[in-house]
């Protein structure tokens, strides 16, 4: 574990925009020789030298070696011309005077430091060969990566993230910094994911992920006469909730097109938007619109991208449902997900069921975070109801029990190609472009790096994970219609042609460029 010292540095290479290059203790690859405005690196490893000489002094039980030690490190200065003097005995340093600039001159005088401090035992001074040797390759790996530019940041980025995962604090600060430089909210797909993601490995070298999640909350912006939070940006942006909503209305409307009471429930209705299609649709169904009742589940984010408490989105179906001449009614419950339960739901005999689950499984706990394993305990909770369908939406990602090094690589794939799907919609200095991805992806990006156990919402599965879940609760597949795939090719038509839509047994996946982002299914 790193210490509160090696933290509070780390934290402060990251609270400002601009960075001071890191100082380098000793810089082999360059003579000491210098112009008068840069000998302060010179002195910088004079006073770092003169700090561990006298940590190194007070617990030594020899003084005599301590004022050697001190002796040598407090006389060591650098001339105006930028090379070092030293006032040692001059028996010990002729051979190096002789040469005053060269590279080996300062390697000298620190072999003739280690003489002093670790004395003459071979063994302790081929082990502190061994070290020096260790920490040289390790500088010029990172020389080398770094060195790549902006192109390399992918590799930057992934070195850091390993670092940090093997808590190697000298590869981590220099990296932090490095990046820094590298990223931008506003710059390339690449330069504005690596922003966030290097905010993540902060927030987990500081343990303070989850109060940045909580600050990052989706924030309602004025626009116009009317408030649309940014999550509606993002869902006019890009296709993935439109999505999920035709798919799984869909397969909603198939399944009741012959019912006269159907109770939705919806465990997370967010605005409500999902519904207004369906709703509109409902009131076009030959022989009159069946009687829609939606028991709306709250979330802990929700309010804050509509605004306002459930009885908002209430009102707004209520008076659609109104204008289609649509018998409507609509039920609340203000409980986080994994805590509803069977009496939460005010079940009716003789209305057909249907249950909405819309990219909110993978913020439910399972089997590897608590023993109670809410996520199973919905799906059962589902089944138990008897529902004529069940629609499922989620992340097709797999982070959900991946260790803290593989869930980094897998969080790059994923948002990689979300943020350049992003890119086409709007042009770069776009502002509500940097907000959607600020206020929107961020904190999911954040969570999904720096928070371990219950702190960590974010926990997404691959569409085969769902498929052995809703299998184990005796639920069989219920494939989507060739309808809802018709529709979905349809939308998709006016997005960028780099979208893609695969058909897998009977399940949908959104993808970008043949990457699955999202993927749709239902189930009896």
């Amino acid at each position: 574990m790193q210490d509160a010292s090696q933290k509070t540095r780390i934290a402060g290479l990251c609270s400002s925009r601009f960075y001071d290059e890191l100082d380098h203790e000793v810089d082999f690859s360059h003579s000491p020789k210098c112009s008068n405005e840069s000998s302060s690196r010179g002195t910088t490893f004079s006073s770092r030298a003169v700090d561990r000489v006298s940590k190194f002094e007070s617990s030594s039980t020899s003084g005599s070696c301590g004022q050697l030690v001190h002796n040598y490190s407090s006389t060591l200065t650098f001339s105006p011309e930028g090379s070092p003097t030293s006032q040692l005995d001059s028996r010990s340093h002729r051979g190096l005077q002789k040469d005053s600039h060269s590279v080996d001159d300062l390697s000298l005088k620190l072999r003739e430091l280690e003489k002093v401090m670790l004395g003459s035992n071979p063994e302790i001074l081929d082990l502190y060969d061994v070290n020096v040797s260790v920490e040289a390759e390790k500088w010029k790996d990172l020389i080398e990566m770094i060195s790549i530019g902006e192109g390399g940041l992918k590799e930057v980025l992934f070195a850091c993230a390993k670092a940090v995962g093997e808590n190697d604090s000298i590869r981590i600060e220099c990296l932090v910094s490095e990046l820094r430089t590298m990223v931008s909210v506003s710059g390339e797909p690449i330069q504005r994911l690596g922003a966030y993601m290097l905010e993540g490995l902060v927030a987990r070298l500081a343990s303070s992920g989850s109060s940045i999640c909580r600050a990052l909350k989706c924030r309602e912006p004025v626009a116009g006469p009317n408030l649309l939070s940014y999550m509606h940006e993002l869902y006019e942006m890009c296709p993935y909730f439109k999505f999920g909503y035709l798919s799984a209305n869909g397969a909603i409307a198939d399944a009741m097109k012959d019912e006269d009471r159907v109770h939705i429930i919806d465990f997370q209705i967010a605005q409500g938007s999902q519904w207004i299609s369906l709703i509109q649709a409902l009131a076009t169904r030959p022989g009159g619109a069946p009687k829609i009742r939606i028991t709306g589940i709250d979330d802990s984010f929700s309010a804050y991208a509509r605004g306002g408490r459930l009885e908002i989105v209430g009102r707004r179906l209520a008076q659609l449902a109104e204008s289609c001449n649509v018998p409507f009614e609509f039920h609340s419950v203000t409980v986080p997900a994994f805590e509803v339960k069977f009496e939460h739901l005010g079940i009716r005999p003789g209305e057909t069921i249907a249950v909405n689950f819309p990219l909110m499984l993978h913020h439910v706990p399972d089997e590897s975070v608590c023993t109670e394993n809410h996520r199973d305990r919905l799906i059962r909770l589902s089944k138990s109801l008897s529902p004529r369908v069940v629609t499922l939406v989620e992340v097709e990602s797999n982070t959900n029990t991946a260790p803290f090094y593989p869930r980094f690589l897998e969080t790059f794939d994923y948002y990689s190609a979300v943020f350049h799907s992003i890119d086409v919609a709007l042009p770069r200095d776009n502002r509500k472009r940097i907000s959607v991805e600020q206020h929107c992806l961020a904190r999911d990006i954040v969570n999904l790096i720096a928070c371990e156990g219950m702190e960590r919402f974010e926990r997404h599965e691959p569409l085969g994970k769902w498929r052995s879940r809703f299998a184990m609760a005796g639920f069989r597949p219920h494939p989507l219609s060739s309808f809802v795939n018709a529709t979905i090719r349809g939308l998709l038509k006016g997005y960028c042609e780099n979208y893609t839509l695969e058909e897998q047994d009977g399940a949908l996946l959104l993808g970008w460029m043949n990457r699955p982002l999202v993927s749709s299914c239902a189930w009896t």
